[in-house]
């Protein structure tokens, strides 16, 4: 990789961070109300409990966005020569890759090997749940 693709990539790196460190966290306050309410308001909780849910989703998904952009800015920092060389075999890893996962550790191959197979299912059987 030559510098001034290193500075593309950092470029990006730098733009995501600044972009998901300005995105506030999301917070649904609990269902306020007495307990002994009943009616209309029984069917809002699946929907708060559901939002709620939702967004700490949201909130994690960023957190650990922004902390792999933070990790992929400390490699580029500490060892530039080898940023963009894949962690698990030391290839290259494409720039068209990098290009649109500055973040990215793993080339397209070793990626491949430690997504789950599609269309397998994850549980088998009933047992499966524990």
């Amino acid at each position: 990789m030559t510098a001034t693709e290193r500075n593309q990539i950092q470029d990006l790196l730098l733009s995501m961070r600044r972009e998901l460190e300005g995105k506030p966290l999301v917070r649904i306050e609990p269902r306020d109300g007495d307990q002994r309410d009943v009616g209309a308001e029984e069917d809002e909780q699946p929907l708060q409990e559901m939002l709620q849910s939702i967004a700490s989703s949201r909130n994690r998904t960023l957190g650990e966005l922004l902390h792999r952009v933070n990790e992929a800015l400390g490699r580029l920092e500490h060892d530039p020569e080898a940023f963009g060389e894949c962690t698990e075999c030391g290839e290259d890893i494409p720039l068209a890759r990098l290009k649109a996962m500055p973040y990215a550790e793993l080339c397209t191959e070793c990626q491949r090997g430690q997504d789950r197979p599609r269309g397998l299912p994850t549980r088998r059987k009933a047992t499966d749940f524990r």
